[in-house]
Formats: structure tokens, C-alpha cells, sequence
């Protein structure tokens, strides 16, 4: 099973839609737990489900299961918990959550996890495919940058 990543910020619609279009994947799972943002541009719910069909022939989905908490999130950018303490309390979230279950393994098959950060470092959608990675089996993952 290939699963990918990606984030939209510092990328031009050009790039990113390439970037899925050449990787060939054929669905996008929106993790962003605001997906309407004005920050998102082309990213926005609406327009990237539009995009996604007409230019690549990929499915949309937003997955909030897959996505932070709102005070997780809020507590993360203000700064009041660091990377570490962010990424433990998120990947506690996975395990309660039991998203290995409740996530079809099919519908993430040759699909791209979508977020905005721009590196997948310190992005909550690397720790989601990694944590799938883990529960289930021959899972590669590609981050697409």
C-alpha cells in the first residue's frame, strides 16, 4: 500500500497539482481541521475537490478523525506546548480514536494526505501515516515536497 503527504503551503497550484498528478494518486484525504480557511487558495474544500477531478481524476474526502483537536491545535500554535508535547498528545488521540479501525485501509490506497504545513516534520499528517504505518501491514510512505 502507498499512502502519500502534502502540504499546500509555499507551493504554487502548478506544483502541487503536479506533484499528485505525477505521483498518480487517486484520492486526497484532507486532514486540516479547517478545510474553508481564505488562507487555503486553491486548497479550499470546494475548489480542491473541483481541482482534484479535473486535473488529476483524484477523489476528495476531508477526514476530521484524522485531524487534531481545535484546543490541541490552538495550544500548539500559540506556542503554549512545544513539537514533543503536541505530537504525543496527537498520536494519543490516533490510538483512542482507534483510526486503524475506523478508517477504511482501501479508501488511503494510492491516496495523499493533505494538510497545509509545507514540510512534513512538524505536521500532524506525517504522524497520521506513520501511526497507520505501524498498525498496518506493507504500508510505504512518500512525503511530496
Amino acid at each position: 500500500m502507498k499512502l502519500y503527504t502534502i502540504g499546500f503551503t509555499k507551493k504554487s497550484a502548478e506544483k502541487f497539482f503536479g506533484l499528485l498528478r505525477e505521483a498518480g494518486v487517486t484520492a486526497l484525504a484532507d486532514v486540516r481541521l479547517n478545510n474553508v480557511s481564505q488562507l487555503s487558495g486553491f486548497a479550499k474544500r470546494d475548489d480542491l475537490r473541483y481541482f482534484l477531478g479535473e486535473i488529476c481524476g483524484a477523489q476528495y474526502a476531508h477526514r476530521t478523525e484524522l485531524a487534531p483537536t481545535k484546543e490541541m491545535l490552538d495550544a500548539y500554535k500559540k506556542r503554549d506546548v512545544g513539537w514533543a508535547v503536541y505530537e504525543e498528545q496527537f498520536l494519543e488521540l490516533m490510538k483512542t480514536r482507534r483510526i486503524e479501525d475506523a478508517i477504511r485501509r482501501e479508501s488511503l490506497d494510492n491516496a495523499v494526505l493533505l494538510c497545509s504545513e509545507d514540510n512534513a516534520r512538524h505536521c500532524h499528517r506525517r504522524l497520521v501515516a506513520e501511526y497507520l504505518a505501524q498498525q498496518w501491514d506493507d504500508v510505504t510512505i512518500e512525503h511530496l515536497a
